[in-house]
């Protein structure tokens, strides 16, 4: 296999593993607390960041810029997944992987929010309204009705993502972040955040059935620190675009997940609202995209998050280790990349 095809195939298998986090969510709160879950998921997902930053060679202690932008990073980022999780266990996986998507229009808006400088085009706005439209027919369902609880915290999760997603650039640009340290810190902030609110649910995470862990380990070592190694390593060896579109595919994994292993059904509302998120979506990244290349004035609006927040070179994109459907850039980026679980 050439090395082309080889970071092409990482790349679609870190979509392929964030499409299916949420049908994992979904599963694993249907049998414990979405608080209780989320605490296991990031006390898991710290122990394998702090194992991995022990572990490298060279400068293993934190700079005070790690720490002073990974303690509200990862605040929000936990207010992030809060919504997220809990839309997950309301609402299909197939929904919560489209609806998610709405990042990637939101982010750009929230960004040049309150900023002088040339708006973005016509064509932007055209195509936020194709992707709210499309959330309308998801939240259809089979029938046009009042929406479900689970699609509107999906909602609220994409803009809440969008600030989050904000507020890394505004937080890390210009300053010597290590990615896996920044990371890190979040995750710790995570653990201690929802252990107050997990401590009386621990008995019953121990006696959590295998099946029940087994999603667990899958959504902290797989769907957040694999996932971010491997985008990590292969983002560097291809171009943001390339990696941009390969990593656009999550959606359609949450959608083949839900159906193929959820049981979800594929209804002709479900088809048309997928049909118009891909396309509302990957419309507004490439106008954002070339917007951004003609204006060089200003910061750029940041990328998406999935699944954690850190700094990259201008030629690369990381996603949010934690949560499956983020991906955030800290400096203008070549391009913005779509989401996540």
């Amino acid at each position: 296999m050439s090395d082309v095809r080889r970071t092409d195939a990482v790349l679609l298998l870190v979509a392929i593993v964030w499409g299916s986090s949420y049908l994992s969510a979904q599963t694993a709160t249907a049998a414990l607390p979405v608080l209780l879950v989320l605490f296991a998921r990031y006390a898991l997902s710290a122990l394998a960041c702090a194992g991995l930053v022990l572990a490298r060679r060279g400068a293993r202690r934190w700079t005070r810029d790690e720490l002073r932008a990974g303690v509200p990073l990862g605040l929000t980022q936990a207010a992030v997944l809060v919504v997220e999780t809990y839309g997950v266990a309301h609402t299909t996986a197939a929904n919560a992987g489209l609806i998610i998507s709405l990042t990637i229009v939101l982010t750009p808006l929230l960004d040049r929010a309150g900023r002088s400088g040339a708006g973005l085009p016509a064509a932007f706005y055209a195509a936020t309204g194709v992707c709210v439209l499309a959330v309308a027919v998801l939240m259809s369902g089979n029938g046009f009705h009042a929406p479900r609880l689970g699609d509107v915290l999906m909602l609220g999760a994409a803009l809440v993502r969008a600030g989050h997603v904000v507020l890394v650039g505004r937080l890390t640009v210009g300053r010597a972040v290590r990615p896996l340290h920044l990371t890190a810190v979040q995750t710790l902030v995570g653990t201690v955040l929802f252990l107050p609110f997990a401590g009386a649910g621990l008995p019953t995470l121990a006696r959590a059935d295998a099946a029940t862990w087994t999603q667990l380990v899958y959504l902290a070592l797989f769907c957040s620190v694999f996932a971010f190694l491997a985008q990590t390593w292969a983002v560097q060896r291809s171009s943001a675009s390339r990696a941009s579109l390969l990593l656009g595919t999550e959606p359609l994994w949450a959608v083949a997940v839900g159906i193929a292993l959820g049981g979800e059904h594929l209804t002709a509302l479900t088809c048309l609202g997928a049909a118009l998120m891909l396309t509302g979506t990957y419309w507004g990244q490439a106008v954002e995209r070339a917007h951004r290349t003609a204006v060089p004035s200003g910061p750029a609006s940041p990328g998406l998050p999935p699944p954690p927040p850190t700094p990259i070179p201008a030629d690369r994109t990381e996603k949010d280790l934690v949560c499956p459907s983020r991906t955030t850039t800290a400096r203008p980026p070549a391009s913005t990349t779509p989401t996540s679980g």
